[in-house]
């Protein structure tokens, strides 16, 4: 007995698919524009589609043919500027708009030769969906990989399905009795249809939620003005790398820096210019670290840089050529240039199993008051004790 499926129940079936798909996008929608909007906007006009083919044979043919197909065309098109609009890049109108005019055109032109129909969508929508795969992996490879894989899976099955109609019909294998005429090959299409409508929206709501996931982590762990990050990123590193320095029995380091007379910035330019202060400073001392040192804001205008497999000597270099970094490079804000300067605390330690941290910040903290105490724009540097407090040095 054959498997066959009744015509007007699947395309219905399809249509209530792609409209509660676009009702669940709708829901979801994030704030800032990811395309969710526009894939939502073409999987009504998907149900819309369904809905006309329906229609067939009751309604007339420029509405269930030409206009139900036009439609079809638009959906592939809201689908490449949805990847567009998701990845930032301006819409590609006339790659939107011609196969849809084109679509519509044709399918006008055949309206009484079902065949040819076929032909016409077995290359011209293989060939949008194509080109929303291209923009999709090029010029680069999505972060989102995974979910754009999955994406890529229910596209390319529909790229499949319908070049293999078009290939079907030019050979005189497919009846041309028309689309509601039931039958193995009619039923395995809008089963696979109705399987791309889920897997491909489940792809792009995957994409859209996975770069959500990494904001969220990269504000979680960064500061939102500087870009560097915050304290509670600083404090963990810190403590993950106490074990691994303990293992290899080389000295750690940090350096606690102060932006000298920021309150001062703050009550002659205003708040923005402190926030442009703060932008700039972070970006100098950026500019001059090394790859595996880290830095961050530790509070207020305060940054900490740590420094793994750094002696106090090197650590005292280093803050000196910040110091000097930060002075010879004012920050230019509302046509004016604000001169800054930086004081910097200095420490290091080997760490020895069970160590604490403390110590070494607080001797970082102790050195960075000793070089305010001492005129500002200037490096000092102290040595954590286990015992007693920490002693401070004047660097060089």
């Amino acid at each position: 007995m054959q498997f066959v499926l009744d015509v007007p129940t699947m395309l219905l079936m399809t249509a209530a698919a792609s409209l509660a798909m676009a009702g669940a996008m709708a829901t979801v929608r994030p704030k800032r524009r990811e395309g969710i909007g526009l894939w939502a906007l073409g999987l009504v006009l998907h149900a819309a589609t369904y809905v006309l083919y329906t229609l067939r044979g009751t309604a007339p043919g420029w509405a269930s043919i030409v206009l139900a197909n036009g439609l079809l065309s638009a959906t592939f098109a809201l689908v490449l500027a949805a990847v567009h609009q998701f990845q930032e890049r301006l819409l590609p109108w006339a790659r939107m708009l011609l196969p849809v005019l084109a679509t519509t055109l044709l399918f006008a032109v055949f309206i009484d030769d079902y065949r040819a129909r076929l032909m016409v969508m077995g290359v011209l929508a293989p060939l949008q969906l194509g080109m929303a795969l291209w923009s999709l992996w090029r010029p680069h490879r999505p972060a989102q990989w995974r979910s754009a894989a999955l994406l890529s899976a229910g596209l390319a099955l529909q790229v499949g399905l319908l070049a293999m109609r078009g290939m079907l019909a030019a050979t005189h294998a497919i009846p041309a009795e028309g689309l509601m005429r039931g039958g193995l090959l009619q039923s395995f299409t809008f089963m696979a249809t109705f399987v791309v409508i889920i897997l491909s929206s489940l792809g792009f709501i995957l994409m859209a939620k996975d770069r959500a996931d990494a904001a969220n982590r990269y504000l979680a762990t960064h500061d939102g003005l500087t870009g560097v990050a915050n304290r509670r990123a600083l404090l963990l590193a810190l403590e993950r790398d106490v074990a691994r320095t303990v293992r290899t029995g080389k000295p750690y380091a940090l350096l606690m820096l102060d932006i000298d007379h920021f309150k001062a910035i703050n009550d002659s330019h205003g708040h923005g210019a402190g926030d442009a202060v703060l932008r700039h400073v972070a970006a100098v001392l950026q500019a001059r670290l090394r790859a595996q040192d880290m830095l961050g804001r530790y509070g207020g205008e305060e940054f900490l840089v740590l420094l793994p497999d750094t002696p106090l000597r090197g650590a005292a270099r280093l803050a000196e050529t910040l110091r000097e970094a930060v002075e010879q490079a004012p920050c230019a804000y509302g046509g004016r240039s604000l001169a800054v300067t930086a004081s910097i605390g200095a420490s290091s330690m080997h760490m020895a199993p069970g160590d604490s941290v403390d110590p070494l910040v607080q001797a970082a903290d102790l050195a960075l008051y000793a070089a305010k105490a001492a005129g500002r724009n200037r490096v000092e540097c102290a040595t954590p004790q286990r015992g007693p407090g920490p002693k401070a040095a004047a660097a060089g």
